[in-house]
């Protein structure tokens, strides 16, 4: 029996429209068949925890319905079930809005198994989140702590399928975890079969990130070329009982898989590639084979595992105070100096009026990537400019000193230098986060179902 998982996003951003091909090629597929939305970074969830205080049915992936709703019917015509974390800081919330959709597409029968327990933020005093700090101080004066969650593993996916759930959400489990999950329930592995394991998480590794895998992050004009960017098909994996497996994607769809391909998404943000961590098993990827079967076709061997980490990773939110943004443009003859004359005027204006408030400047697309203006002169590079945008930035507590820098660059309509316009700005609330090592007697993952005969 082969098992086949495609990827149908890749992060919250990722395009809606990349699950349609994925879907269409599982459903002519024969066997068991998962359609797996990753869609739940750092950044994410911490934005979701934002969204939920500000009105407590909210905190979901905001793109929900523009991910499952184009594929939901081929899904659930062809037994096709979904696995996605876009629960974020509300699961529950995200599987009522499915079943609701489900329901006005004319399956009222839909169920929906729902994961919780990754919401650890009751479970630890803030002073017991900073003595499991893994790395820095940033919780050393426990600062109030919005949320905190842990990263669950796969045992409880697989759970709600054995529970005949067609569609699981979840909120923060690991990356891999979504295509281990299912492959747990359908080929009956142990939670202790580490080989099995380490091959499933090495599966929803390649997986996660969608169309890096088939070419996307890979693309390298003149250097690495892939054909067909704007139409780049996400991957699919056919999975044996072993463990082995082949990457591939839909047909008629662009981009590629090869060796290349694959390798890199392998590597990505592997640390230690003989011990990478997950909740589910320690995958040791050194003697990992990738074999080219034909186009657009990879075979992965070899993957191997060892027992589960003792503790789970947690990521731990707390007030980040607020991010104040504008942005100004200067045009023509002198540009580059105007723009100068802009910073050095807005910087010893803020000075005087706010002198704790750390003021960043950056040349939006010359020098706001690899060096940026924040107390130097800006790069010579800039000298023949003849059209610069200049981004000021602070982040802060006070919302008094960031309306201040809003203000002052505002001002520079006005009190000079020339020409310049568009002035655009912003204050945003933000979260900052931590990473903290938990125990897992003091995680308890549970599932539990909306619709259906829940």
């Amino acid at each position: 029996m082969t098992v086949f998982i495609g990827a149908g996003a890749g992060f919250a951003g990722d395009r809606t429209d990349a699950a349609g091909p994925v879907a269409g090629a599982l459903a002519k597929r024969d066997g068991p068949r998962f359609l797996m939305f990753e869609t739940l970074a750092e950044r994410t969830l911490a934005l979701a925890q934002v969204e939920r205080r500000r009105d407590p049915s909210r905190g979901y992936n905001p793109s929900l319905e523009a991910f499952v709703g184009p594929v939901l019917k081929t899904c659930l015509e062809n037994q096709i079930r979904i696995v996605g974390n876009f629960g974020a800081a509300n699961p529950r919330g995200a599987a009522e809005c499915i079943v609701a959709m489900a329901r006005k597409a004319g399956f009222p029968a839909i169920r929906v198994g729902v994961v919780e327990g990754d919401d650890v933020t009751n479970v630890l005093s803030s002073e017991q989140f900073a003595a499991r700090e893994t790395a820095g101080a940033l919780l050393a004066d426990a600062p109030p702590i919005v949320a905190a969650n842990v990263y669950l593993g796969a045992a409880p996916i697989a759970r709600a399928l054995d529970e005949r759930a067609d569609v699981v959400v979840t909120g923060r489990v690991a990356d891999p975890s979504l295509a281990l999950g299912p492959l747990i329930h359908a080929f009956g592995w142990r939670l202790e079969d580490w080989d099995r394991l380490a091959a499933g998480t090495l599966v929803g590794h390649l997986l996660e990130c969608g169309a890096q895998v088939t070419g996307g992050y890979f693309a390298d004009p003149g250097v690495k070329d892939v054909p067909g960017m704007d139409a780049i098909g996400y991957p699919i994996a056919e999975v044996e009982q072993d463990g082995s497996f082949v990457i591939t994607k839909p047909e008629g769809t662009g981009g590629l898989v090869d060796r290349r391909t694959v390798t890199e998404q392998v590597l990505y943000e592997i640390h230690d590639p003989a011990a990478y961590l997950t909740p589910d098993v320690v995958l040791d990827l050194t003697a990992v084979e990738l074999a080219e079967l034909g186009r657009d076709r990879v075979r992965l061997t070899g993957a191997r595992g060892k027992p589960a980490p003792e503790t789970l990773k947690a990521t731990v939110c707390f007030d980040g105070g607020l991010l104040g943004e504008a942005e100004i443009s200067y045009g023509g003859p002198n540009a580059a100096a105007r723009a100068r004359l802009a910073i050095r005027t807005v910087k010893a204006r803020m000075a005087r009026r706010a002198p704790e408030l750390q003021v960043r400047a950056d040349a939006i697309g010359l020098v706001s990537i690899l060096g940026d203006s924040a107390g130097s002169e800006l790069a010579s590079s800039w000298h023949d400019a003849t059209d610069v945008r200049v981004r000021f930035a602070a982040q802060g507590h006070e919302a008094g000193e960031i309306d201040l820098l809003m203000g002052e660059v505002e001002a520079l309509y006005c009190a000079g230098p020339a020409g310049g316009a568009g002035v655009r700005r912003r204050i945003t609330p933000r979260l900052a986060s931590a990473s903290c090592l938990i125990e897992r007697k003091l995680v308890a993952p549970a599932v539990y179902f909306v619709g259906g005969n829940a």
